[in-house]
């Protein structure tokens, strides 16, 4: 029987994703919008957005935040030109953007000392091959594979070299240990819910050090550079931004962070965010035609859940077509370059009467489908 019951809210994107409950774009300060981003008045905005950022973080004393132009992409390509040359590199990759890092820095960087770790989709790379004489690029979780780093034990604490994360998926929905992080980068469009375009980069006190202290040997474009003349561009950390951001997505992002705030603070989110898991993990253990790509529980993603059917292809594209067609669930397939499957987001935006409404019609879809 097709059910009746719909969600509230059908978007389940892993990217952008849904905007925060009772979200009104009507309700933002338009005040800065149509006004310099280098005026009093933008750049206290700009400010005020790295601040709280820092501040709902619980960042370390001494790590800086940075908006830069390129969303998360952005972010870590300007980490990965600006900081890699000096140390041997080691890259860890299990999905799609992981994979592109490593290609980034093997053809387009060409770092002849790099060694790339690789695992299939639903795995991790063995962490143990980390070399903490060398620096170090992975993913914190796998956004196009549903699967997450569970524990930083790996990371020495007397490392040499520099960890370089990308979060985007991570931040505001998971713990991070800080203190093994040397840069971390995300985009406020994916567990806030914010919109596209901007980035964000966290730097330690050991990341300054580098770029105070080493210039890497390639042409430096303009939009990747963070330190002139042996100093940090510090600018870019006060609210300076490199070029021209939208203000309105910084009210935007303003707004979601008031948002985290309201519901109790960083760990509010995660909490919410690991009990959208649950809801997912009871229904894959009453039904045997689904599962998490995830090969084992414990790196099991709790924002970007991607899940594997007992159903061919051309029977899951039916699927996703059937759930868009009932406006019950948008942008909820895998990733073009992952195994064919669902993929979909449940960090703290999304409501958790929304995904329990949404799982009597995934049985119903793929009972269609596959009937």
């Amino acid at each position: 029987m097709k059910p009746s019951l719909k969600p509230n809210n059908p978007n389940f994107s892993s990217g952008p994703c849904t905007k925060r409950p009772g979200y009104n774009l009507a309700e933002l300060d338009t005040a800065s919008l149509g006004r310099s981003h280098r005026s009093s008045l933008g750049k206290n905005k700009l400010k005020q957005a790295i601040d709280e950022t820092a501040r709902l973080l619980n960042l370390p004393a001494g790590y800086k935040v940075g908006i830069v132009p390129g969303s998360d992409t952005g972010a870590m390509e300007m980490a990965m030109w600006s900081l890699l040359g000096q140390r041997p590199v080691d890259v860890f990759s299990w999905e799609s953007f992981g994979s592109g890092w490593a290609t980034e820095i093997l053809k387009q960087l060409k770092l002849d000392d790099a060694n790339s770790f690789t695992a299939p989709y639903g795995e991790l790379p063995d962490f143990s091959q980390a070399n903490s004489d060398h620096d170090i690029v992975f993913t914190w979780n796998g956004t196009t594979s549903g699967v997450k780093v569970n524990n930083a034990n790996w990371i020495s604490d007397d490392r040499q070299g520099l960890t370089i994360c990308d979060a985007t998926s991570a931040v505001f929905a998971m713990p991070i240990p800080w203190e093994k992080i040397d840069v971390a980068t995300f985009s406020w469009q994916k567990v806030l819910g914010g919109e596209g375009a901007h980035g964000v980069i966290i730097l330690s006190p050991r990341a300054v050090e580098r770029l105070e202290n080493y210039t890497p040997s390639w042409p430096m474009p303009k939009i990747f550079t963070l330190a002139k003349s042996g100093k940090l561009i510090s600018g870019i950390f006060e609210g300076a931004t490199i070029n021209t951001p939208s203000m309105l997505c910084v009210e935007d992002y303003l707004d979601a962070l008031n948002w985290v705030e309201s519901i109790g603070g960083l760990s509010a989110a995660i909490a919410k965010s690991e009990a959208n898991l649950q809801i997912f993990k009871d229904f894959v253990q009453q039904n045997d035609w689904i599962d998490f790509l995830a090969e084992s529980d414990d790196i099991c993603s709790n924002t970007s859940v991607c899940f594997q059917l007992k159903a061919d292809e051309a029977q899951v594209k039916t699927i996703i077509k059937l759930l868009d067609s009932e406006q019950v669930a948008y942008d909820i397939g895998a990733y073009r370059d992952a195994p064919a499957g669902l993929r979909v987001w449940c960090g703290a935006t999304v409501e958790a009467d929304d995904l329990k409404a949404l799982l009597p019609w995934l049985s119903w879809a793929y009972q269609t489908a596959t009937a």
